[in-house]
């Protein structure tokens, strides 16, 4: 869990350089901020430290790598024991299919964001993780027929945080 640090103005810049384009040299990334390229390498390594940088990863193209269909999947236990909802969290967490996964509530006990070459990955995907799992009593699945947007970027505060 990241521990709640204070944030200046220049910590919100070097946070929003880099949800535009981590890749980018440190050097780059503190010419945009204007700071020094040490004070930019300290303070990412701060923020990293806290855990408010979670970890830099590359955003690739599924298309590009023939893994064109996106399914949004809700999942409906039999059981909401705590034992339960964290045996299928943590197979669905495990699957290299499943992007994203959110426990919820008010409605489904799961939703997951699956990318899969086509259906029948998805087909085998859901096989694994719902078909053969006795406690998943309902699952509504929704294909997306156009991505308008994808994107982990958080909104930053306006002000520094004390």
């Amino acid at each position: 869990m990241p521990t709640l640090i204070p944030v200046d103005a220049i910590d919100l810049k070097l946070l929003d350089e880099l949800q535009r384009d981590a890749s980018r040299s440190n050097q780059a990334i503190a010419e945009a901020v204007h700071v020094s390229a040490a004070t930019s390498l300290r303070r990412v390594k701060r923020l990293t430290d806290a855990g408010v940088i979670e970890r830099t990863v590359a955003i690739l193209s599924p298309e590009a790598l023939g893994h064109g269909l996106t399914a949004i999947v809700e999942i409906t236990l039999d059981r909401q024991a705590i034992d339960r909802i964290e045996a299928f969290e943590a197979r669905a967490v495990a699957e290299p299919g499943v992007q994203q996964c959110y426990r919820t509530q008010g409605g489904p006990d799961f939703v997951l964001i699956a990318q899969v070459a086509d259906m029948p990955a998805y087909q085998a995907l859901a096989q694994r993780l719902f078909t053969s799992d006795v406690n998943v009593r309902n699952v509504r699945c929704f294909f997306s027929v156009h991505r308008a947007k994808s994107g982990l970027q958080i909104t930053l505060p306006s002000k520094p945080r004390d």
